[in-house]
């Protein structure tokens, strides 16, 4: 049966520009491009920042292991062949964390920040092997949320406090420096505006691969409260 069209108000997921050009050009395996879209999916569906997604939500995917069957192999043999391969390629960086019962495989974007936000991830305990990475980022000292907002907008209120800190928790605090940064140059000194430019950068990506947050470990701790 044909695919019935688009709906009016369909919803949009962030792909990287690369999949669309190079990379469509040397992935000749169909389970691989397939792999690597939904797990592109699936870490846009993650809320805050940084975004992973765990070896077994992609092996329990339903969507992806259908897609697969379709093909002709074992579904989940299929999985593990095309995410080995996504990760040989360079278009996804993988890496473990955990202990014992809980340890996991973690998956994500094979962008600067990202790798960064997996090495990150080490301390209160977690244990984290990144694999296919780069030399280690220097860390990099970054105003102070507040600060930010008093050098730029004005004087705190106890309601945009509680906002600033929500913000310095879902977003890296390169694209909330940015954001101010933008703001200011367009004469635009309000936090709904600031605001606003985030989570527009949330939905359609930021072009800015090199963005990264110190608190990284805070939401990838999630994966561990479950």
């Amino acid at each position: 049966m044909g695919f019935a069209g688009f709906p009016q108000k369909v919803r949009f997921t962030p792909v990287p520009n690369p999949v669309f050009g190079p990379l469509l050009e040397q992935i000749d395996d169909a389970a691989e491009l397939k792999c690597l879209l939904r797990v592109i999916w699936l870490l846009q569906q993650q809320r805050g920042y940084p975004r992973f997604v765990t070896h077994d939500q992609i092996l329990e995917d339903q969507v992806l292991a259908r897609s697969l069957a379709r093909d002709g192999g074992d579904e989940g043999s299929e999985i593990e062949r095309a995410l080995g391969k996504a990760v040989r390629r360079g278009t996804l960086a993988t890496g473990t964390a955990g202990a014992g019962t809980r340890r996991r495989r973690l998956y994500t974007l094979n962008t600067p920040a990202d790798r960064k936000a997996l090495a990150e991830a080490a301390g209160d305990g977690l244990s984290v092997e990144v694999e296919e990475t780069g030399p280690p980022a220097e860390p990099v000292e970054r105003p102070n949320v507040f600060a930010l907002y008093e050098d730029n907008v004005g004087m705190l209120s106890p309601m945009v406090a509680d906002e600033l800190r929500e913000a310095e928790q879902s977003y890296p605090a390169s694209w909330i420096e940015d954001a101010f940064r933008e703001a200011v140059a367009n004469n635009k000194r309000s936090w709904r505006y600031i605001a606003a430019i985030l989570d527009r950068w949330e939905r359609e990506g930021k072009n800015d691969a090199g963005s990264g947050r110190s608190t990284a470990k805070t939401g990838y701790q999630e994966y561990f409260r479950r």
